[in-house]
């Protein structure tokens, strides 16, 4: 008699092993994913709050319209768009700043600004 295993059940433990390799494989990938577009909405926050505290900063009241500006960091070219629009309150302004990253977007951030 001969001791050793049948070439079903080697083929069976490679499937076994090749599943398990593909299964560990795509959770890596969503963790990966993940840390990815964490750091990207981390990024796109300190543009969004860079862009609106400069707006606060130079003291002036926000005329009404669009503005694109730079916003690299990190290795990344993140975009920021400020759009000011105007509220029923004349003395206020509504200020959305979106942050892209290769025209998707990452994040949003809205406040008022006054007349100072």
């Amino acid at each position: 008699m001969q001791a050793g295993f049948t070439l079903v059940e080697v083929m069976v433990a490679l499937a076994v092993c090749a599943i398990a390799l593909t299964a560990g494989t795509k959770a890596m990938q969503a963790v990966t994913r993940n840390a990815e577009r964490q750091a990207n909405a981390v990024l796109g926050n300190l543009c969004a709050d860079n862009a609106l505290s400069n707006l606060r900063i130079t003291g002036q009241y926000p005329n009404v319209g669009d503005s694109t500006q730079a916003c690299p960091q990190a290795g990344r070219d993140l975009q920021v768009r400020l759009t000011v629009r105007p509220t029923a309150n004349p003395s206020f302004r509504r200020v959305d700043a979106e942050v892209f990253l290769a025209g998707e977007p990452v994040v949003q951030e809205v406040t008022i600004v006054g007349r100072y």
